[in-house]
């Protein structure tokens, strides 16, 4: 029996070759799409899943009130980790973990490695980062000892096993021990690092103990609680023992410090210390929804494009019923039918899927997966998916078909119920109504970008090369050999620039109300030209001047929202105002206008610049259009000269700071592509319900022709009921959008405001997509020979 289903369910998709088409591809698109996105989702979820700890693992945050507001931060003091070790026995272990940034040099070779970490000894028994040589328990408790990936030890040492031998690092060479070589860490993981160094190490390095700083805070700190462990009973504790340890230094600097635990598993899709900017649970959801709505949008297209051909089979089955069959068996013939439509679809989606993973893990910007039939699990997945889809999108055809009365259909009085007809506009509907709701989303997206991209930024950024020298002593030698070159139209040098990493200072400045006011803020240090090659604004005082020998040490000029902060309505009224800050004391001689020194994703907050020299790190360069590969290679040339133990590397400050919108770009590249999809499926559903209207109105479309109806007369009537069902979508689909997109808005501090013309553009998109998908099957219908219809009568 089920030998003879499968041999008549392929007679009849062979037989009907364009409509088996159209049904296994959609299908098959559809799955592909879904489980695209499955992967995309499970891997966004996975974050640190890898770490057989991972239940037992918080991340320790620090909640800082001053006087002016509430700072969120995801780092703590350093004492904060050990003390808890040995003040608490619910914690079995503690791990101390900072990004720093070494030169590095082995012989003539020498690297500035940036994605490095220090961290104390414990971290490999808290953390799954299996090494390959080398002991994890000792590997990380010496100082001057190295733990590099696979990757970075090739580099160094090629295949050969580096343990026991020697790199020099920082520009004062210190010789450091390879102690391990660890497994790369996996992509989902929040601590990356190519190269670890024990947080011992740091004594070397500076002249005084992290240990005893306790209200420093530069580091991530995670603990181990034992099995069993209540982290909420833990937290309540936390209090007392902030009390207990730093009360009185906190209430020097009239600071309240909360600690709390955060899950390790929550920090990457839901934490939003530091306005950090890591996964986005938002954007999970939203993709979980459209790979549904796809799946969704494939099987309506399968239904439809199954009852178009309900005229076309109903002789078929009156026969097999005066035959003898019973409806129960005719539904398992279309079930079988429905099942194998797709398994075959399985098949195409397999392959799309291998075809385009490669593709799909770029467009994401990440190695969501490895290789496909890596992964046979994965395989098995989209079986599992295909016959439960296969099975569901033929229930409805299974049961519409087996119902037909034989005495009906074989006098030739069949015609669809009109339930079937309003069930199918529904779904039609339903299917455009998403494909509108992608469109208008993806305009949103892009506007969002665009709107980002030309955004007043308050500086200029263009033609600016960024050299980070590390604070080497010959950076001030370096920048004098660039005023020879022609090229070089003016250089600065600076702490930060717009876009990377920003200082934080705990500070006291001089408020409306003559008292001297706490409050944390962003600092750049900076010299006599950098507001002036930026091109920053001044609107009160002055900018710092080689005119005035006390800007070095007791000048101060802070930002609009800075004067803001400390209630001054006019920010003229904040020059000459005092200020302390890090030892230094003086007066605020200027304000400039609000930059946007981060993406536009965070609000402008209050932050000041200083002169300070000794915490130069970045010459900004500013060069010239032209002959712009000339200039490069001058300005490395120079270097060379003047820093020939560190390498040479740049960025032009645009680039970089664009580098903050990757994210959002990468999204909006995905929605997109998954617009055009679910859009391409929807109008293979059209074409479905086109065809069977055409199917129903033949004889009326013949009898039109004799009476003279033109082929465009024809395409109007068959069209204009369709295009009603795409403006009825379009009316669902305009507060659905409006909602979602103005909640995903939500994430920019500074946004796009909807208006009408997007969902304008949207409609108008999806009924010329509509209209050019009906035209295909109408036209076809005019252009017919009548008398073929009217002879089969």
């Amino acid at each position: 029996m089920l030998r003879n289903y499968f041999k008549i369910a392929l007679r009849n998709l062979w037989r009907h070759k364009a409509f088996s088409i159209v049904n296994i591809l959609g299908l098959a698109v559809g799955m592909t799409a879904c489980f695209l996105i499955y992967l995309y989702v499970h891997f966004e979820t996975s974050y640190d899943a890898f770490n057989t700890k991972s239940d037992r693992i918080y991340r320790i945050i620090s909640d800082i009130k001053t006087p002016s507001e509430l700072l969120q931060w995801s780092s703590t003091s350093s004492p904060i980790a050990i003390n808890m070790q040995h003040d608490f026995p619910e914690v079995e272990s503690s791990v101390r973990i900072g990004p720093e940034s070494f030169l590095v040099r082995k012989g003539n070779e020498k690297f500035q490695e940036t994605n490095t970490l220090v961290a104390d000894s414990t971290l490999f028994s808290i953390f799954d980062f299996p090494l390959v040589h080398g002991n994890p328990a000792t590997a990380l408790k010496e100082p001057l000892s190295i733990v590099f990936s696979q990757t970075a030890a090739k580099k160094y040492f090629g295949d050969a096993n580096p343990i026991g031998q020697t790199v020099l690092l920082t520009g004062e060479g210190f010789p450091a021990l390879v102690t391990g070589v660890m497994k790369d860490i996996p992509e989902n993981s929040q601590i990356k690092a190519d190269m670890i160094v024990s947080m011992s190490s740091l004594r070397r390095f500076q002249p005084h103990s992290l240990d005893s700083e306790w209200i420093n805070f530069g580091v991530q700190s995670f603990v181990l609680l034992r099995p069993n462990a209540n982290a909420k009973a833990l937290e309540a504790k936390l209090p007392a023992f902030v009390q207990q340890h730093t009360g009185a230094s906190l209430a020097k600097a009239q600071m309240q410090l909360t600690l709390h635990l955060e899950k390790l598993r929550d920090v990457y899709l839901y934490s939003t210390r530091d306005d950090s900017k890591t996964g986005n649970i938002n954007n999970v959801y939203i993709f979980s929804i459209v790979a549904i709505f796809i799946l969704a949008i494939a099987c309506i297209n399968f239904v439809n494009l199954t009852t178009a051909r309900s005229a076309d089979r109903a002789k078929e089955i009156g026969i097999r019923k005066v035959a003898g069959s019973t409806r129960w068996q005719l539904a398992k013939q279309f079930l079988g039918e429905s099942i194998v439509v797709a398994l075959l679809a399985f098949v195409v989606a397999v392959l799309l899927s291998w075809l385009l993973l490669p593709l799909f893990n770029q467009l994401a910007g990440k190695q969501v997966s490895p290789p496909f039939f890596r992964q046979p699990v994965y395989i098995l997945y989209l079986l599992g998916v295909s016959l439960v889809i296969g099975f569901i999108s033929g229930l409805y055809p299974a049961t519409v078909l087996s119902s037909f009365r034989p005495v009906s259909v074989l006098k030739g009085r069949f015609v669809s119920g009109s339930g079937g007809t309003i069930l199918r506009k529904g779904l039609v509907i339903f299917q455009f109504t998403i494909s509108i709701a992608l469109i208008t989303a993806t305009i949103v997206v892009y506007m969002q970008l665009k709107y980002m991209r030309a955004q007043d930024l308050g500086f200029n950024k263009d033609q600016t090369m960024v050299i980070n020298t590390n604070g080497d002593p010959a950076k001030e030698s370096f920048r004098q050999s660039l005023t020879g070159i022609p090229g070089v139209v003016s250089t600065t040098f600076s702490s930060g620039v717009p876009g990377g990493d920003i200082a934080t200072a705990y500070s006291k400045l001089e408020n409306h109300g003559g008292e001297m006011q706490t409050t944390s803020l962003m600092v750049y240090f900076v010299d006599f030209d950098y507001l002036q090659q930026y091109q920053m604004k001044i609107l009160a005082g002055r900018g710092f001047s080689r005119a005035f020998g006390t800007d070095t040490t007791q000048a101060m000029v802070i930002n609009e929202s800075t004067a803001k902060l400390l209630g001054y309505s006019s920010v003229a009224d904040a020059v000459g105002k005092k200020f302390e800050q890090w030892g230094r004391q003086g007066r605020i001689i200027g304000v400039v206008k609000d930059f946007h020194y981060m993406a536009l994703q965070q609000e402008i907050k209050p932050m000041v610049l200083r002169m300070e020299p000794n915490a130069y790190q970045m010459l900004s360069v500013k060069v010239a259009a032209n002959n712009l590969p000339a200039t490069i290679s001058a300005i490395e040339t120079k270097w060379n000269a003047a820093i020939p133990a560190r390498p040479f590397s740049y960025e032009f400050l645009d680039q970089s700071f664009n580098k903050q919108y990757q994210d959002e770009e990468q999204f909006g590249r995905l929605f997109l592509n998954f617009a055009i999809l679910a859009i391409f499926i929807s109008c293979m559903g059209l074409l479905g319900l086109a065809s069977y209207s055409t199917l129903q109105r033949t004889k009326e479309i013949g009898i039109r022709k004799v009476l003279g109806a033109s082929v465009s007369n024809i395409v109007g009537l068959l069209s204009v009921d369709f295009l009603k069902l795409v403006l009825i979508a379009l009316l669902i689909a305009v507060p659905v959008s409006l909602f979602s997109m103005n909640k995903w808005l939500q994430d920019f501090a500074y946004r796009i405001h909807l208006t009408w013309w997007m969902f304008v553009l949207a409609g108008i998109l999806s009924i010329i997509v509509a209209f050019v998908t009906i035209s295909f099957q109408a036209v076809r219908a005019a252009v017919a020979n009548p008398s073929s219809s009217l002879r089969s009568e």
